[in-house]
């Protein structure tokens, strides 16, 4: 496969394997995918609407979106995150699993209503090339929902510098076998998401938290969460981080226009257009 990093995509499937969504509450996990999926363009699909999650890794989001389109394709270059999506998924008679990169995905051009791809391109060598595989995959007029790391391109010095010590920990954590990656990324959850999302709720019911709190996205989230998130941070190779500008021209190369972003967390979240061809 092509423009991928083999450790990363490996050790999604692991992480896909021990976090398969099975103890995630339903109820918190529409309340992420509202978070992700709140501006999205419900009005443009229907129950004849043919679209792709690239990158599905557990399937999560795709379990939500398949009730309500005609077909749903799931790509991801895993075979052990494609197996643990089929379980997630096995309800369901209108989806295709794709085992592929964005690149090498069998999907006819010009084919899809919409598509969708959350966490994933910030992790693949070349995400400029892969969001123009994906749009080349689009109708005319077509969304695409993407979710990419922001640069704390809205946050201030000091908590650049912060994620930069982070980062070091991550750089190290990542190169370890999976067992400890798992163990490690725990106690990070444990330690220091738990407490520092908790204080950060404790601020916002006294209607205090600052906007830029750390790990404040996590303030009313289960420990479940914080510790497949702490495992997804820490424990992947490969990670880019994009400001909005660099998205929103990333999406124009892409032939994708009308962009807009989300005004909160997660950062930074975008949906854009297929635009016609000149």
């Amino acid at each position: 496969m092509s423009n991928i990093e083999v450790h990363t995509v490996t050790g999604f499937g692991e992480e896909w394997s021990h976090y398969n969504q099975s103890a995630l509450k339903p109820q918190e996990l529409k309340t992420i995918f509202d978070q992700y999926f709140d501006i999205f363009p419900w009005p443009l699909i229907n129950q004849s609407s043919v679209g792709a999650d690239f990158g599905c890794g557990s399937g999560r989001w795709s379990k939500l979106i398949a009730p309500h389109v005609g077909h749903l394709h799931l790509i991801d270059a895993s075979p052990v995150a494609l197996k643990v999506a089929r379980q997630n998924l096995r309800d369901f008679k209108n989806v295709t699993f794709h085992h592929a990169s964005v690149e090498e995905t069998e999907l006819p051009a010009e084919g899809l209503d919409f598509a969708f791809s959350l966490g994933v391109l910030h992790h693949i060598p070349d995400t400029a090339r892969a969001l123009r595989d994906i749009a080349s995959k689009l109708k005319t007029g077509a969304p695409l929902l993407v979710y990419l790391y922001y640069a704390f391109d809205n946050r201030p010095i000091w908590y650049r510098a912060l994620w930069s010590v982070s980062d070091v920990a991550r750089r190290l954590i990542s190169r370890t076998s999976f067992p400890v990656r798992k163990f490690l990324s725990k106690m990070i959850a444990i330690a220091i998401y738990w407490p520092t999302a908790r204080f950060a709720f404790v601020l916002d019911k006294m209607s205090v938290l600052p906007n830029w709190f750390p790990l404040s996205y996590y303030r009313d989230r289960s420990l479940y969460i914080m510790q497949n998130d702490a495992l997804d941070r820490f424990g992947t190779r490969l990670e880019q981080r994009f400001s909005r500008k660099e998205i929103e021209t990333m999406l124009k190369l892409a032939g994708l226009g009308n962009t807009h972003f989300s005004d909160h967390a997660p950062y930074w979240c975008a949906v854009a257009y297929k635009e016609p061809l000149c």
